[in-house]
C-alpha cells in the first residue's frame, strides 16, 4: 500500500536547491502509489510549483509567510508542524542540509520517532524503506528500517540523482500558518563566501591544503574551478593557516561532499579529511610527496607541485573546450 510522503523544499537565491529534487526522487522511491507532498516557505512560495510538481510532487503547500523568507528555527519548526498535523504524512524526506540537520531532530523529538540522519541511498524492498547511512566516518556502511510509526530521513546531497523532470499537473495549497512568540529576527544574511556554486552541491570540488601555502594561491585553486564548473573547498589545515574561510572546509568537522570529481591539492589526506569527500565518485590527488595518505584513496594521482600541475591541467582544459 503506498504511503502519503511529505518533502521540504529547500530554495536559495530564488531557486530550488538540486537537493529538493533529489529528495523528491527519494521520495518516489518509496511512495509506493502514494501521495507526495512537497512544502515551500516564503514570499516566493508559489513560483516553485510548477518545478516541485514536473520532478513528482502530487501537491503543493505554499506558506508565503514574509516571515518564513530566511530560515529561523522558531518560524520554520512552527510552520512545518502545523503542515504536519494537517497532512498526517507517513513518511517525511528532510535535505541533510544546515536547515534539515537543525530541524529535523527538532521535529522527530517534538513528535517521539526516530530519524534516519545523513542517508545515501533509498529502495523499496517487500513493501519497506531501506535506507543506508555512512557510518565510522564512511569507512562502513548500514542499511536501516523504521518497524513502525512515521518514517522520517535527511538525504545527503548529491548522492541519489534527480530524475528528469516530466511536464505534469500539480495541485497547489496557499496555507496560511500562525506564528506566534517568533524570538529570532533575520535581518540581513552576510556571505562570507563569494563562491560561484554551492559547495554542498557542486558536481565539481577543487580542494587546496596547506600545500597551496597562501590565500593567493587559492586563487589559482578558483581558477580551475571556474574551468569545471565546480566550487571550492579546503581542509582543516588551510583554513587554520587562514589561507581560506572556515566555510569552504570539508572534513569531519565541516562539510561533507560527494561530487563526480574531487581534486585535491597539496592535501595530505589526513583520516578527519577523507571523512568529508571519501564518498566523491572520482578523486584526484596533487602532491609533491608520493607516500601522502590521499593517494591510497585516490583515483588518479599526479606527483608533482601543484602550482606546475595546475597550469597545465588548466591548459589542456581550455584546449577541449575550444575544440
Amino acid at each position: 500500500m503506498g504511503k502519503n510522503i511529505l518533502v521540504i523544499a529547500e530554495a536559495r537565491e530564488g531557486s530550488l536547491r538540486n537537493v529538493t529534487m533529489e529528495a523528491l526522487a527519494a521520495a518516489k522511491r518509496i511512495a509506493n502509489g502514494g501521495e507526495i507532498v512537497a512544502v515551500s516557505f516564503g514570499s516566493q512560495a508559489a513560483n516553485y510549483v510548477e518545478t516541485l510538481g514536473n520532478y513528482g510532487a502530487n501537491k503543493v503547500y505554499t506558506l508565503s509567510n514574509p516571515q518564513l523568507d530566511t530560515y529561523t528555527t522558531d518560524a520554520y519548526f512552527q510552520a512545518i508542524m502545523q503542515v504536519i498535523d494537517t497532512v498526517k504524512p507517513e513518511a517525511m524526506i528532510f535535505p541533510h542540509t544546515g536547515i534539515g540537520k537543525d530541524l529535523a531532530p527538532r521535529i522527530a523529538a517534538r513528535l517521539g520517532i526516530g530519524l534516519v540522519s545523513d542517508v545515501i541511498n533509498v529502495e523499496l524492498k517487500d513493501g519497506e524503506a531501506i535506507f543506508t547511512q555512512p557510518i565510522y566516518a564512511g569507512k562502513a556502511f548500514q542499511k536501516k528500517k523504521v518497524n513502525e510509526g512515521i518514517i522520517f530521513a535527511t538525504l545527503r546531497p548529491n548522492n541519489i540523482p534527480a530524475d528528469q523532470p516530466i511536464s505534469s499537473s500539480v495541485e497547489a495549497v496557499d496555507f496560511t500558518v500562525d506564528l506566534k512568540d517568533i524570538r529570532t529576527i533575520v535581518k540581513e544574511v552576510v556571505r562570507k563566501t563569494s563562491g560561484r556554486v554551492d559547495l554542498s552541491e557542486a558536481k565539481v570540488v577543487v580542494s587546496g591544503g596547506r600545500g597551496v601555502k597562501s590565500a593567493d594561491g587559492f586563487n589559482l585553486l578558483q581558477d580551475l574551478a571556474d574551468i569545471l564548473g565546480g566550487a571550492v573547498g579546503a581542509s582543516r589545515g588551510a583554513c587554520d593557516a587562514e589561507y581560506c574561510d572556515y566555510s569552504l572546509q570539508i572534513g569531519q568537522t565541516g562539510k561533507v561532499v560527494t561530487p563526480d570529481l574531487y581534486i585535491a591539492a597539496g592535501i595530505s589526506g589526513a583520516i578527519q579529511h577523507l571523512a568529508g569527500m571519501s564518498s566523491s565518485k572520482v578523486i584526484v590527488a596533487i602532491n609533491k610527496d608520493p607516500e601522502a595518505p590521499i593517494f591510497q584513496v585516490a583515483d588518479y594521482g599526479i606527483v608533482g607541485d601543484l602550482f606546475d600541475v595546475i597550469p597545465l591541467l588548466m591548459e589542456e582544459l581550455k584546449k577541449s573546450v575550444v575544440s
